[in-house]
């Protein structure tokens, strides 16, 4: 498949830089894919559209505050310099692949300090230990655990795309509202390791899910820590020479039977975001519910004439070009309805990416 085909016009005022308030008043856009259509809902109209032979499946990850805030001191020779960071993975040595703004500028055995939104330098600092490519590899040192060093002087890692439109429009947003914000309210604290939302899920409240719940409609739990790859844009020219990103996934055995249909009930699986998808469709034909909970890595890239063997409807933002997101739900919906349903969207003046609207395809 040529990535141009993941090309569509687009207005950058369409980027949405702060959700909807309240969550679940964002607008969804019905997509039936046996009929062509097209409708416009919100997405507190979803009880409408789903009942007691659906199951949503929901990606419970929680969001790392991976983004820092970093100075190097000045010493000796050195000048003070101020940059950002991203943790990106954790390695089995404790160490951390990071990226790092202006990472040329710096050497290896260098120690960054973490900094407070107020320019403030707290007691823990990364030192940089190698080049990886574009990445350095970095060791947290802080009196706590990294868990608990991140919740103290990490940020949340609100992708570039909304901070640049909200440098562009001159919006500010403290850091303890985007926590709160860019994390769903099923997310487990437990499971922080993302270093992005499984943004479909940020449009559900408590209260929405209670209503699904009465209507008869079951949630059935997956996890995905979402990667930095995530937002990595298709740069070869087809989708087959993208180095896909590795991401971490545990299905449970509940899930599974649910997947597998092994309670008896065929029930229509509703994924909850692409992160969802691709964490039930990594699921091996040969796993079954009794082999317990599947846990794995995945690199599955699905793109059209991609065979979906458990995901029956999909809820999901609108994505970037030239990305694999969007070659997901293409290829679950069909490219030509998935061209339309971009344009009508641009043209209706629906809000786009992370805390954008909705699309729920049927």
């Amino acid at each position: 498949m040529l990535a141009s085909a993941l090309d569509y016009a687009f207005d950058p005022a369409l980027i949405a830089s702060t959700p909807a308030s309240p969550r679940d008043h964002a607008r969804l856009m019905l997509v039936d894919r046996s009929a062509g259509t097209i409708a416009h809902h919100r997405v507190h109209d979803l009880p409408q559209f789903l009942g007691e032979n659906d199951t949503l499946i929901t990606n419970t990850t929680s969001v790392l505050r991976a983004r820092l805030l970093l100075i190097r001191p000045a010493s000796g020779t050195l000048t003070r310099i101020e940059t950002e960071g991203l943790l990106q993975d954790p390695l089995p040595d404790g160490t951390w692949r990071a990226l790092i703004r202006r990472a040329s500028k710096f050497r290896a055995g260098e120690r960054l300090t973490l900094q407070d939104s107020r320019g403030i330098e707290s007691n823990d600092a990364i030192e940089l230990l190698a080049r990886d490519d574009d990445a350095w590899i970095v060791r947290l040192h802080s009196a706590f655990d990294a868990a608990t060093a991140l919740e103290h002087s990490g940020f949340t890692p609100i992708p570039p795309y909304i901070l640049k439109a909200r440098r562009d429009r001159a919006i500010t947003v403290d850091d303890t509202v985007d926590r709160a914000e860019y994390e769903t309210v099923y997310a487990d604290p437990s499971e922080r390791h993302s270093v992005a939302a499984p943004t479909a899920g940020l449009h559900f409240t408590p209260e929405l899910l209670q209503v699904l719940a009465r209507r008869g409609v079951q949630r059935a739990d997956v996890l995905l820590h979402v990667g930095a790859g995530t937002f990595k844009p298709v740069e070869a020219t087809t989708l087959e020479e993208h180095h896909m990103h590795s991401e971490r996934i545990e299905i449970p055995a509940s899930t599974i039977q649910t997947l597998q249909h092994g309670d008896g009930a065929r029930r229509r699986c509703v994924a909850v975001g692409t992160t969802a998808v691709r964490a039930i469709e990594s699921l091996p034909a040969s796993w079954s519910a009794a082999d317990g909970a599947y846990r794995s890595n995945t690199q599955l890239l699905i793109q059209p004439g991609f065979g979906f063997r458990y995901t029956n409807a999909l809820l999901t933002n609108f994505h970037l070009p030239r990305s694999t997101l969007l070659a997901l739900v293409g290829a679950f919906m069909g490219m030509e309805l998935l061209h339309e349903a971009y344009r009508v969207a641009v043209q209706e003046r629906y809000r786009f990416y992370s805390f954008g609207d909705a699309m729920l395809v049927v």
